[in-house]
């Protein structure tokens, strides 16, 4: 997790996930390996159209944005190549990005109102699946304060509510399977005619 500026906007000062918009040449990006389907198939659920080329976008921008805050490169150590801007930290380190580390934990929609709003879709990766750990954190240096945190202390810190929710969320899936296997429940967060609600994709 990283603090993010007093300056900004949105969530100013608080401590987050790394994080950001999906480019769309992130579809065309090559990987080490593939999106599990189970894990394709929960992205691809629940409103709004989203394709397989689209959820495999939001998965690497997952990835690329990880990298860009938080100076840490999820894939495998191998040659890489790409002549998009946004991936030379990949290719300079040597790391080909992987998708099947991936799990997607939670989804959740910004409601109205608000200065910003996103629909955001939460991934989890093991700590050993990341190949390069940059010592000076990521090249946009959005985030302050990097940190590893067990869950129990980042519930302490200064996060926002979604946070901790998806903390929550986490732990629980944790507790009641350890090795996050593909393809598991997906908690989606959402306003429904003024009343918030938490579903399952």
């Amino acid at each position: 997790m990283g603090r993010r500026h007093a300056g900004h906007a949105f969530m100013p000062g608080k401590f987050v996930f790394p994080g950001g918009r999906t480019d769309p040449a992130d579809s065309r990006i090559a990987t080490a390996t593939a999106l599990h389907r189970d894990e394709e198939a929960k992205l691809l659920a629940g409103p709004g159209r989203t394709s397989a080329a689209r959820a495999r976008a939001v998965a690497l921008s997952a990835i690329r944005e990880t990298y860009e805050e938080a100076g840490l490169l999820i894939g495998e150590r191998a040659a890489f190549a790409s002549d998009k801007r946004d991936w030379q930290g990949f290719v300079e380190h040597g790391v080909r990005p992987s998708l099947e580390t991936l799990r997607f934990i939670a989804r959740a929609i910004t409601p109205p109102n608000r200065v910003r709003r996103f629909d955001t879709r939460f991934f989890s990766a093991w700590r050993s699946d990341v190949a390069v750990e940059l010592p000076g954190g990521g090249p946009t240096n959005e985030l302050e304060e990097l940190v590893w945190l067990p869950l129990a202390k980042a519930r302490e810190a200064d996060i926002p509510d979604i946070t901790r929710m998806i903390l929550d969320e986490l732990e629980k899936r944790l507790a009641h399977d350890p090795l996050l296997r593909p393809g598991g429940p997906v908690p989606f967060y959402r306003l429904v005619r003024n009343r918030f609600t938490r579903e399952l994709l």
